[in-house]
């Protein structure tokens, strides 16, 4: 009986040290998704600055184009509409 529980023991003890080492993954591959999330939005947020400082300084008789998600296609926008939606999704 001892042989056996002592068994049982040892077998138990190595499933729960399986499950911390899986459960210590699953939190080390969610840090790492978490980390590469906020890289991506601090990313996107320095691209949007760059396009507002870029459209604050042009000039007057400058024309803006802005581009149609997921196409190559442009349709000529106002410089004033488009530089209040960038600087709105900075802030988003």
């Amino acid at each position: 009986m001892q042989v056996m529980w002592r068994c049982f023991l040892e077998s138990s003890k190595a499933f729960s040290y399986k499950m911390s080492s899986e459960n210590r993954q699953r939190t080390e591959h969610g840090a790492q998704e978490e980390h590469a999330q906020k890289e991506e939005l601090k990313k996107k947020i320095k691209e949007q600055k760059i396009v507002v400082d870029e459209l604050s300084t042009l000039k007057k008789n400058r024309t803006v184009y802005t581009q149609q998600p997921n196409s190559n296609i442009f349709f000529l926008a106002d410089k004033g509409e488009t530089l209040s939606a960038c600087k709105g999704k900075i802030h988003k």
